[in-house]
């Protein structure tokens, strides 16, 4: 990004965000990240589903107001405000079920925030960034886990526990009902794969499969150098390849969009700086995916996709849509997504990719705000002085890209936040150091 662009950003921002500190700020500890993403498979089936993100944001942020020392980077600031200009717009709401839904996104906004701020003032000691990523990774398993469920059981479904402890009238929102009686995998809205459900477990839509994928997929990769070569290495490395074949089967069109460019971007910046086994991996790692989709016959699947202009059509007319009417209430929009005018069965206004979602629910500041936020964050983490940094800017990068088409209202937004606080922390670890050749997989060694 040119240096102009960044100079404005930073301008924006208001200065860094410090609590009083106390001689010695204690340790965070590292059960939350354990709670939230080691254990998401139990939370899932207990019917917690997403919600999970805003109840350990609680704990949490206590313990974070205990640390001692409350950091936050310069341009955070952009996304306070964003914050503050989503909980006015509040006043757009006019019934009782959007406002359900206005509150569940607040907190999952919240709980990002909150999340954020946990993995950014954590340090290499108490909360070392390799944890992190075998965390995130033990998550990654999770999905695909659920993907194969989607494959192998596609009508499948489960009652949890919260199924019966839910109000009926609460049941009734489609929102509440996906999260306490979760389907395995997903039939398309349009009917055109009606007989061909798509793989979504562990989440509500076929889509939240295909982003939560592309996000993590960098997580593992740094995983697999800090595993180095022990048991557990083999078994990430060998999932890897077998992950692809849910992968496939959701026929993402986005999903392939975004890991096309995220490992188009990463072997650019690879070859920049001089780095031929990182290339000749990320090589390998192409190859056997192709392999794997001609295998799967997943060539034939996407063009099929493709060639249904009625879904793209529709798609692009709910984004004209969700444009046109934010000018009729560009201050604060409409609050939350809204029925389509365009007919029945287009889907509602503010749900095809969360920078329209904003956009139609927050106003065009409210948009501005949001965009600016992970514009920032992909200046700030830009030169990456670590294969580790490199590859959480890249999932930065990706979902920056992804919100235009996809919706993060799940554990897509709280992903894309903690890469995103992890890259920050390695471009203040290591502020004077020239990033370098490294191997593909992440192995960093500074000290």
């Amino acid at each position: 990004m040119p240096a102009r662009v960044g100079s404005v950003l930073e301008r924006l921002a208001p200065p860094t965000l410090l609590t009083t500190t106390r001689a010695e700020a204690r340790p965070l500890p590292r059960w939350p990240m354990y709670a939230l993403f080691v254990v998401f498979p139990l939370w899932w089936l207990l019917g917690l589903g997403d919600m999970i993100w805003p109840l350990f944001a609680v704990p949490m942020l206590v313990l974070l107001l205990r640390h001692g020392e409350l950091r936050a980077p310069k341009g955070f600031g952009l996304w306070l405000l964003f914050l503050v200009w989503m909980f006015v717009s509040v006043v757009e709401i006019d019934t009782g079920g959007r406002m359900i839904g206005f509150f569940y996104r607040a907190l999952i906004y919240l709980a990002a925030t909150v999340i954020f701020l946990y993995v950014y003032n954590g340090t290499e000691r108490d909360l070392p960034a390799r944890r992190v990523a075998l965390v995130l990774t033990a998550y990654w398993v999770a999905v695909v886990a659920g993907g194969y469920l989607g494959v192998f059981f596609p009508h499948g479904s489960i009652s949890t526990p919260m199924a019966q402890l839910v109000p009926e009238g609460l049941r009734a929102n489609e929102l509440v009902s996906h999260m306490v009686t979760p389907r395995f995998a997903q039939g398309d809205p349009d009917g055109f794969y009606q007989n061909e459900p798509r793989p979504s477990a562990p989440f509500a839509y076929t889509n939240g499969w295909g982003h939560n994928y592309a996000e993590l997929v960098p997580f593992v990769l740094v995983a697999l150098g800090y595993l180095r070569r022990g048991p557990l290495f083999w078994v990430v490395l060998g999932l890897l390849p077998l992950s692809l074949v849910p992968a496939y089967l959701t026929v993402n069109r986005g999903m392939f969009i975004a890991l096309g460019l995220g490992l188009a971007y990463a072997a650019l910046r690879m070859a920049l700086r001089g780095n031929a086994k990182g290339l000749l991996g990320l090589g390998g790692l192409v190859t056997v995916a192709l392999g794997i989709s001609l295998a799967v016959g997943v060539r034939d699947r996407v063009s099929a996709r493709v060639g249904n202009s009625q879904t793209n059509e529709t798609r692009l007319a709910v984004y004209q849509e969700a444009y046109e009417r934010t000018l009729d209430s560009p201050l604060f929009g409409y609050g939350a997504p809204r029925p389509s005018i365009l007919g029945e069965g287009v889907p509602a206004v503010g749900t095809q990719g969360q920078f329209w979602n904003v956009l139609f629910s927050h106003g065009f500041l409210g948009a501005a705000l949001f965009l600016g936020w992970f514009v920032w964050l992909s200046w700030r983490t830009l030169r990456a002085p670590s294969t580790l940094a490199l590859w959480m800017h890249v999932v930065v990068v990706m979902t920056t890209v992804m919100m235009f088409y996809y919706g993060l209202m799940d554990s897509g937004l709280v992903i894309a936040m903690t890469a995103g606080a992890i890259a920050l922390r390695e471009e203040e670890r290591h502020p004077d150091v020239t990033p370098r050749a490294e191997p593909l997989l992440a192995n960093i060694r500074y000290t």
